[in-house]
């Protein structure tokens, strides 16, 4: 019976530790969500430590090759709708296609800043799997650069036809202002 609360006791401080870091992780986590530009430019610090890296090791082009598939696939959830329409037209739901449909909002499938967390987790993981030799296959890495390129650029033409057919724009660049129109009366001619 002593023996099994030892054990216990052993345990609650690393369980406590674990709980405390949790915490405090989340915290910077949560304080960092209003800084987007800040956000962006640690994850370019971050891939550029890793780019250097693999530069400076003359390997691990795999693990290069899985990073960028893992980028353009999460790539593609942010660029996409969160309800795609051309599942929502078989449904009998579309995307207003005139001025008199309703207005639905572009909510992406996977939002900002989960692509933002799961893209730098990426460049981090990769970057510790550099220091296990094992990891470092031989290969022939312009076949895989060019493999990369070649998915990129169908990938990308399927999302852009995807986002011509159905008319929207994943972006936005600031509030949109609307102007009023101008009145008869306030049309530049002055009375003297």
């Amino acid at each position: 019976m002593e023996g099994q609360g030892t054990d216990s006791a052993s345990e609650a401080p690393l369980a406590n530790w674990r709980n405390d870091f949790s915490k405090m992780f989340q915290y910077y986590l949560d304080r960092s969500t209003p800084h987007p530009l800040q956000r962006w430019l640690g994850t370019l610090a971050v891939a550029m430590i890793y780019i250097l890296r693999v530069y400076y090791v003359q390997g691990f082009y795999v693990i290069s090759y899985g990073l960028g598939i893992y980028v353009l696939n999460l790539l593609i959830g942010f660029l996409s709708p969160k309800e795609d329409p051309e599942l929502e037209v078989l449904d009998g739901a579309s995307l207003p296609m005139t001025g008199s449909d309703e207005f639905k909002p572009f909510i992406r499938r996977l939002p900002e800043f989960r692509f933002w967390y799961s893209i730098t987790k990426a460049f981090i993981v990769a970057f510790v799997l550099t220091f296990f030799s094992m990891l470092d296959v031989p290969v022939f890495w312009p076949i895989l650069l060019c493999y990369w390129g070649v998915l990129f650029v169908l990938t990308m033409k399927r999302q852009i036809l995807h986002m011509i057919k159905y008319k929207y724009v994943p972006f936005t660049v600031g509030k949109q202002r609307y102007t009023g129109k101008k009145s008869a009366g306030s049309s530049g001619s002055r009375r003297d």
